[in-house]
């Protein structure tokens, strides 16, 4: 099993951040519960973020005209694309250059960056490729923010044939038709103390 944290980022967690995403940082407790107890059991986590070149090249439609007319949100270096202090690892910072093109950055032992160009945490990315190497069949999806980035990823981790753990109390912007939604599809739905409940017995 992996865990999978999603964008929970500077410039989309922090309050009044360019994009801040409403009720990110109130998931942030439960995301660094999951962190600091797949870290003690040596269980791999994997960080998917966003990166956004000044220019607007590797920026989603509906953002491009934003960040190409001067906005800054998830600039490649600066503070706003880091992730949030409570969840990192120690004293690390994102190597963007590196992972702007398609590496996987190590954060720590068994924990890893991937940045993504779109909604998705597989489109164009070697996730896939890493998880399989890896011999990973398992992925408990955190994060930010539910209707777009999680749910695209999840979705697509589903027609990979993962098995899927959301942990609900550690996403923002989840909402009971999605919950349902994700049920219909074979999602295993817990709360993030249920989840550690379980890998501790294990």
């Amino acid at each position: 099993m992996a865990l999978i944290t999603i964008d929970v980022q500077n410039d989309f967690a922090l309050p009044g951040a360019p994009l801040e995403i409403k009720g990110t940082m109130e998931v942030v407790p439960a995301i660094v519960t999951l962190l600091k107890l797949f870290r003690e059991l040596s269980k791999p986590v994997i960080h998917i973020i966003r990166l956004y070149k000044d220019d607007g090249s590797n920026v989603d439609i509906v953002r491009r005209k934003q960040i190409a007319n001067g906005g800054c949100v998830a600039r490649p270096g600066s503070e706003g694309a880091e992730l949030v202090t409570e969840m990192k690892p120690g004293d690390v910072r994102l190597d963007s250059k590196f992972l702007l093109k398609g590496g996987v950055q190590e954060l720590a032992p068994n924990e890893y960056a991937i940045y993504k160009p779109r909604w998705g945490a597989f489109y164009g990315t070697p996730l896939e490729k890493f998880l399989k190497k890896h011999k990973i069949n398992t992925l408990a999806f955190t994060g930010c923010n539910f209707p777009n980035c999680p749910r695209t990823s999840i979705y697509q981790a589903s027609e990979r044939d993962f098995r899927l753990i959301i942990v609900r109390d550690a996403l923002s912007g989840i909402y009971e038709k999605g919950i349902e939604e994700l049920t219909n599809i074979g999602c295993e739905i817990v709360r993030a103390q249920e989840l550690a409940k379980s890998l501790k017995s294990a």
